[in-house]
């Protein structure tokens, strides 16, 4: 990892597979994938930060990072007052044209430029405010799972993680956790607010996010993914991340309309 670090933000060039110690902030921070893709993982669940995504990590938060691709991450902090002014949990937002820009211009250039950008106290206020407004303009993506408390519910996120392209039904995963697929049903509402569909939807759509960072065609990421074909993969990769997988892989990436 090649590191740029200074007391408002910084930027990390990671090779694929490279993962930060865990750590924690004394202000909420913004991570930007320029290119590549991020983990961000907390003891509250895990975001996903494929490019052109922003992933907003709360003070305090015990966190590591994880980059999927060659990943060029950018990170700016925010005080308080601006903290204030988007989610008190992890959360993942797209990035409109004028918030990616501000997010360069904050943490430098794409290429090998001068490091840290040279604003003063006043300019830098102005743009991270205007940030903020973009983030507070858009939608958050699904792009956050909640870490599920009851034992039941982990083990199941995990056999879904690890076997994305099972597709057992929820009555014979619940057999395999030791809950009926009623209980599971109301545990998923309860906790992470979203049904057995769109739990492992989300799962396998962040599977496949990793598979085309690392160069699989959509063909193969599909069936891999558990979809018996590319039409229903390329469905439900749109839904959530706003433009076809193919699009998404040869960097065509689109953001969502606010």
């Amino acid at each position: 990892m090649t590191s740029d670090v200074w007391p408002s933000g910084g930027r990390h060039l990671w090779r694929s597979g490279g993962a930060s110690a865990p750590q924690s902030h004394s202000r909420g921070h913004l991570v930007y994938a320029a290119t590549g893709i991020l983990t961000v993982r907390t003891d509250r669940g895990t975001s996903i930060v494929p490019a052109d995504r922003i992933a907003w990590t709360p003070a305090g938060y015990a966190h590591r990072h994880r980059a999927h691709g060659d990943t060029d991450m950018r990170i700016v902090f925010l005080a308080p007052s601006l903290a204030r002014r988007v989610p008190d949990r992890p959360a993942v937002f797209p990035a409109s044209a004028l918030a990616r820009e501000v997010l360069l211009a904050l943490t430098g250039p794409r290429d090998d430029g001068p490091a840290a950008p040279v604003y003063g106290p006043g300019a830098r206020s102005r743009l991270l405010r205007v940030l903020v407004d973009e983030l507070r303009e858009t939608r958050e993506q699904p792009l956050h799972l909640p870490e599920p408390r009851d034992d039941r519910l982990r083990s199941l996120a995990r056999i879904l993680s690890e076997n994305p392209a099972d597709n057992s039904t929820l009555a014979e995963l619940g057999r395999a956790v030791g809950a009926g697929s009623r209980t599971l049903s109301r545990l998923l509402r309860d906790e992470l607010g979203m049904t057995f569909h769109e739990l492992r939807t989300q799962l396998r759509i962040h599977h496949a996010l990793v598979l085309l960072a690392d160069g699989h065609d959509t063909t193969h990421t599909a069936h891999a993914c558990g979809w018996a074909n590319p039409s229903g993969f390329i469905t439900a990769f749109t839904h959530i991340i706003g433009t076809t997988p193919g699009r998404y892989r040869t960097g065509g990436a689109g953001r969502r309309d606010r």
